[in-house]
């Protein structure tokens, strides 16, 4: 596609772009490619480490990611290396259908089929077969449902696990089956339910569908996860209110709701996302649960929000459409490490640990990767309450971060019997139109129209108004203009309807931009806020190691650039 002068603004297949260099860069060549896990980037010099996430949850997420992240990009770094990933994650498979942790060089693990990697890797195995149609891959798909469904233990009305590690001879524990001591069921059966139903979405898979059914039955009607409140239960026995597991738990199930036409379902989970909400802050950040974890944002539970939010607005609640690009405009984007001149890194292997640590070059390797743990104002969290430091970097918000990235892009322009809707006002090509985006230095929109469409909607954000909203149209040499002040001109409260559209044409929207102020508070810590528009561009107080938000430079007119936008020939939705 030929490059043209296009806004210099945030363009999230450009982050995609960088996350695959910390995707395919975490690889241990050293030890059979397998990624490790966590980098502590305050070490000096900073170090990786490998965990008991090794298998199938970390090698789950990276083919899930990257599978995203090229369809977003059209980029093939790293073949070779996910090549090598997929392998791995095949090898992990016993003849029972499930996948096993194996025997590390550098800890006493015990293999087991721990019931948090299942999901990551039915997941991966679905975008896998999504992107490829690989017969071999739905053949473990299909095996690996087929075990999911065998060892549920089966009631009236629900499903459950009873432990969180499965074993080759069968549950560790009968007893634990007779008094139904199921462990956590959002960490188990809850998150599980969003890749089930995308593959029998995908392949019809029947079985899925019951898991489903049944474990969400479990989650609303059985668990107590959630409170009548909507909060979330923060008992020990539910993992003190973890929010990852939690609010993965509504992606799912909102998911499952929209796809039954349940609208039950989805105030049941409208109810505890609007509660989640009041515990972090509008531009992203959440505690990561609600007692020792409470400082630590995971980006996995943004990312859970982001997901989460979009099919609440899809199923008609549209105020989330402008939540969600808050938070895809700040904390996620904010979260991914592009910068890394403050840490320190060995350029050999002299001290590494086989299979256990490495110290090599480990700020290059990483860049592109989000924040395992952040605070509010620092990408870095080391605060004297909770854990204090732990690690920064974990791989599955490696993973969660780049399917952020792609969940935002994929739903900012979407079409439906006829109607395209531009949900999202960040830049994006599409075979529809390209979007391109001049906030936060401008209120003002460009579309480029690719094909005629008979019904566009843009969604113009809460705080510009309609009084002072303007538009012009140009197509053959003609333009015509037109204001937000006209009659019958909004629809679905902030929608602006611009009825037909035609190749050829190109549509400018203006808008004033929103100069405010914020108290955002997380946990029992206050952060004065200072927004343009929907993008934050100053905190305080600031952080100390790493700080956020505070190299965000604005101009009163749109800095350009020579670039393009990627038109994919048919859209990959998830």
């Amino acid at each position: 596609m030929s490059k043209h002068l296009i806004p210099d603004t945030l363009m999230l297949e450009e982050r995609a772009l960088h996350a695959i260099n910390a995707l395919v860069g975490i690889a241990d060549h050293d030890h059979d490619g397998i990624p490790f896990f966590a980098a502590d980037l305050m070490q000096e010099p900073a170090c990786m480490t490998h965990g008991d996430w090794d298998y199938g949850s970390s090698h789950g997420r990276m083919i899930d990611a990257l599978v995203l992240a090229r369809h977003m990009t059209g980029s093939t770094e790293g073949q070779e290396t996910e090549e090598k990933y997929r392998a791995n994650l095949m090898s992990y498979f016993k003849e029972d259908g499930l996948s096993y942790r194996q025997v590390s060089p550098a800890h006493d693990w015990e293999p087991n089929a721990n019931l948090i990697d299942q999901r990551a890797v039915i997941l991966s195995l679905t975008s896998w077969y999504m992107e490829s149609g690989d017969p071999k891959v739905k053949e473990a798909a299909d095996r690996h449902v087929a075990a999911l469904k065998r060892i549920a233990i089966k009631e009236r009305d629900i499903w459950f696990y009873p432990a969180s590690e499965y074993k080759e001879g069968g549950w560790p524990s009968s007893n634990g089956i007779l008094l139904r001591l199921a462990p956590d069921p959002a960490s188990f059966c809850g998150r599980l339910v969003m890749p089930l139903l995308k593959y029998h979405e995908v392949t019809g898979n029947k079985d899925a569908f019951e898991l489903c059914q049944f474990f969400t039955a479990l989650i609303i009607e059985r668990s107590g996860v959630f409170n009548e409140d909507g909060s979330f239960n923060t008992a020990l026995a539910y993992r003190s209110g973890h929010f990852h597991t939690r609010i993965g738990t509504l992606d799912a199930i909102a998911r499952f709701g929209a796809f039954t036409g349940n609208a039950a379902t989805i105030a049941w989970v409208r109810k505890s996302y609007d509660w989640a909400l009041t515990v972090g802050t509008t531009f992203g950040w959440t505690p990561g649960d609600m007692h020792e974890q409470a400082y630590e944002h995971e980006t996995c539970s943004l990312v859970d929000l982001i997901s989460t939010g979009i099919t609440l607005a899809q199923s008609g609640y549209v105020e989330y459409w402008g939540i969600v690009e808050r938070f895809l405009r700040n904390h996620l984007t904010e979260s991914q490490l592009l910068d890394l001149d403050w840490v320190q890194q060995s350029e050999d292997h002299s001290n590494d640990i086989h299979g256990d640590i490495s110290y090599y070059k480990v700020a290059d390797r990483t860049r592109g990767a989000f924040a395992g743990y952040s605070a509010p104002n620092d990408f870095v969290c080391d605060v004297i309450e909770g854990r204090g430091h732990t690690n920064d970097l974990q791989i599955c918000c490696l993973g969660s971060g780049t399917r952020g990235l792609f969940m935002g892009w994929s739903n900012t322009v979407t079409e439906h019997k006829g109607t395209v809707s531009v949900n999202f006002l960040l830049n994006r090509g599409s075979k529809w139109l390209d979007v391109h985006s001049y906030l936060p230095h401008e209120g003002k929109l460009v579309l480029n129209i690719n094909a005629d469409i008979p019904r566009l909607l843009v969604r113009i954000p809460e705080w510009a108004g309609f009084t002072k909203i303007k538009y012009t149209r140009e197509r053959g040499g003609i333009v015509t203009a037109g204001h937000g002040k006209e009659p019958s001109r909004w629809v679905n409260r902030c929608f602006l309807l611009l009825d037909e559209a035609y190749e050829g044409e190109t549509i400018t929207i203006t808008f004033p931009l929103s100069f405010r102020t914020t108290v955002e508070t997380a946990v029992d810590q206050s952060f004065v806020t200072e927004w343009r528009g929907d993008d934050v561009v100053s905190i305080t107080p600031q952080g100390k190691t790493k700080p956020l938000y505070t190299s965000r430079v604005v101009f009163e007119q749109a800095p350009m650039k020579e670039g393009s936008l990627r038109r994919p020939e048919q859209d990959f939705i998830w």
